[in-house]
């Protein structure tokens, strides 16, 4: 499943791979990385990809959940279709409360006691994801754990999901996508160890010119 998703995000450049031409992230951090998840929603091969492999992940790593919700605004596509393939009740969670109307946070059904699994497009540092778990928490549901598209596997994502006690299981990660690239001529064999020297420090800008 990692190798396929991999495949799929490289060949429509949801995920892009510019070591020689970085990007820079809001935090004004260097990447050999840019990605775009949305763009699966347009290419519907891969968005059948992702969307039947989000639904295994819940059937296989959680099958006593009750409700999907997605994370705003990614991760809500990607939810409603994975629920609607489940045949389950799904919602999602806004970055903060509305200033209107009911001032949900939380829209859709959601009961004390339910269990949920959050679907979420792409995890880098963690931060986003768990306020939603936390908002859902605060809301008496039960998190069983996240379902994600992507992941870098950053270390301080990866400290702060297990100090916030959330499990996480994603359809593919920086390593594999990195693996894939070079076996698929999409970077070159050399470029691996920067990439990952990248993916184990992004403060670190060393990687630029090795």
């Amino acid at each position: 499943m990692k190798e396929l998703i991999a495949k799929d995000l490289l060949k429509i450049k949801a995920v892009f791979l510019s070591p020689d031409e970085p990007f820079t992230w809001a935090s004004g951090i260097k990447s050999p990385i840019y990605c775009d998840n949305r763009l699966t929603l347009t290419a519907p091969e891969v968005r059948t990809d992702v969307e039947k492999s989000l639904a295994e992940v819940v059937k296989t790593h959680y099958p006593e959940a009750e409700v999907l919700m997605g994370t705003s605004t990614a991760g809500i596509a990607h939810a409603a279709i994975t629920a609607h393939l489940l045949d389950m009740p799904m919602g999602y969670v806004r970055s903060g409360a509305k200033d209107h109307g009911r001032q949900n946070q939380i829209e859709g059904k959601l009961q004390k006691g339910d269990k949920v699994v959050v679907i979420e497009d792409l995890i880098s540092t963690g931060g986003s994801v768990i306020e939603v778990v936390e908002a859902l928490r605060a809301a008496g549901a039960e998190v069983l754990g996240i379902a994600s598209i992507f992941t870098y596997g950053m270390q301080k994502g990866l400290d702060r999901l297990s100090a916030a006690n959330v499990k996480n299981i994603s359809l593919t990660d920086f390593d594999t996508i990195v693996e894939v690239a070079a076996n698929e001529n999409y970077i070159k064999a050399e470029d691996k160890e920067r990439l990952i020297k990248f993916r184990n420090n992004p403060s670190d800008e060393s990687w630029i010119k090795a």
